[in-house]
């Protein structure tokens, strides 16, 4: 995969002064972020192939989403390998930090997700389903610790809340400004606010899905 402006070499150390300028605590992570920069390349890459609006084979360190995502896969990489978990907190952080997301390195993510805008999404370890959207201001949330379950294809648009015993199935596209509280969708369907709270399912008029990934 080409690296954009950079290489491996650049990429390590370009991490490493952003996690020294956030986090000046004296801890040397290099050889730890090495151990596991191939990792997060990998997975950042086949991410990348799937989503149909970027090119192919190509990662941008300064592209805002491939960046969240690239920080998220690395952290949870480490995570998942049982590595340093101060390491996996301080790359949680600098996504949040640069990127205004809220997505914890222990959560399960898909392995082909695209994010619209970063900013403001909050993700609860709740189930998500593969081809995942996200946009701004969406979160998805437990309540009284039951998490929602996404099944694959699910779109978030903007201001949308996914909350509580909430399952959406396979092509749920929720509408800007919708909240899913302890419901359910059918699938294959847009769903819209209406009246007192509840929801309006309608059918798709085309496979939206498509527009976003190499499916």
């Amino acid at each position: 995969m080409e690296l954009k402006a950079t290489d491996r070499s650049g990429l390590l150390t370009y991490l490493c002064r952003q996690l020294e300028a956030f986090f000046p605590d004296g801890q040397d992570v290099r050889g730890e972020l090495d151990r596991y920069l191939d990792q997060g390349l990998a997975r950042v890459r086949h991410c990348i192939n799937g989503v149909r609006i970027w090119r192919p084979e190509s990662f941008d360190y300064l592209h805002s989403s491939q960046y969240t995502l690239f920080l998220y896969y690395l952290a949870n990489s480490i995570w998942r390998d049982g590595g340093d978990l101060r390491l996996c907190t301080k790359l949680f952080y600098l996504n949040k930090t640069l990127n205004g997301i809220d997505l914890f390195y222990e959560i399960a993510m898909p392995k082909v997700f695209f994010i619209g805008h970063s900013v403001g999404i909050v993700l609860a370890k709740a189930t998500y389903g593969e081809y995942l959207v996200l946009y701004q201001n969406s979160t998805v949330g437990k309540n009284h610790g039951v998490a929602p379950v996404l099944g694959d294809g699910v779109i978030l648009y903007p201001n949308t809340a996914v909350i509580g015993r909430s399952t959406l199935g396979p092509r749920s596209y929720i509408s800007q400004g919708v909240s899913v509280i302890n419901s359910d969708t059918p699938g294959d369907c847009y769903v819209y606010q209406g009246e007192a709270g509840g929801l309006v399912i309608k059918p798709p008029k085309h496979d939206i899905l498509s527009d976003f990934f190499r499916l």
